[in-house]
């Protein structure tokens, strides 16, 4: 198994590489998404202002919103967490679940899980603090190549492929 990640800027890019991701046959299962969730930094009139979801409502499952709505539509396991010296951030796919079990690891101990080296996951925990939408796709070595094609096409940048456990 490999794992390829990469960095978009905005949330809306990255939906853009999970639809072709989809549509070249990644299924559900490889594919994760890992943005910060911004809206819960604004305080409540900007909630009650704007119409923002707060974290509340993205735990209960709803969709995260206009942004958010798209990827929240094409992923299942949706979740938010508040992970330490990042603050709150929302997941879809896989990874959703194994963050939850790594929240004292924050994102880069679970991507560690991944085979991701240590310092690679704190670099990719920092773009994550800066704004960055994460894509994580694990698949096999053989259709490693097609998704980092997918998500620079798509313009994902720092896109890394990391071989995971050979059997």
């Amino acid at each position: 198994m490999s794992t390829v990640i990469g960095v978009f800027s905005d949330i809306s890019t990255a939906e853009k590489a999970v639809k072709q991701l989809r549509n070249k046959g990644f299924q559900d299962n490889e594919i994760s998404i890992v943005a910060k969730d911004e809206r819960t930094r604004g305080g409540s009139s900007d909630m009650e202002a704007g119409g923002d979801f707060g974290t509340d409502s993205i735990a209960e499952g709803t969709t995260w919103g206009g942004a958010l709505g798209g990827v929240a539509g094409l992923l299942a396991g949706v979740g938010a967490l508040a992970i330490p010296g990042i603050g709150p951030i929302v997941a879809a796919g896989p990874l959703a679940g194994a963050l939850s079990g790594a929240v004292t690891g924050g994102v880069a101990g679970g991507l560690l899980d991944l085979g991701i080296p240590e310092d690679k996951g704190r670099q990719y925990e920092e773009n994550l603090k800066q704004g960055g939408v994460l894509a994580v796709i694990e698949t096999s070595d053989d259709k490693a190549n097609d998704a980092s094609s997918i998500l620079r096409e798509n313009g994902a940048k720092d896109v890394e492929t990391h071989g995971g456990q050979k059997g």
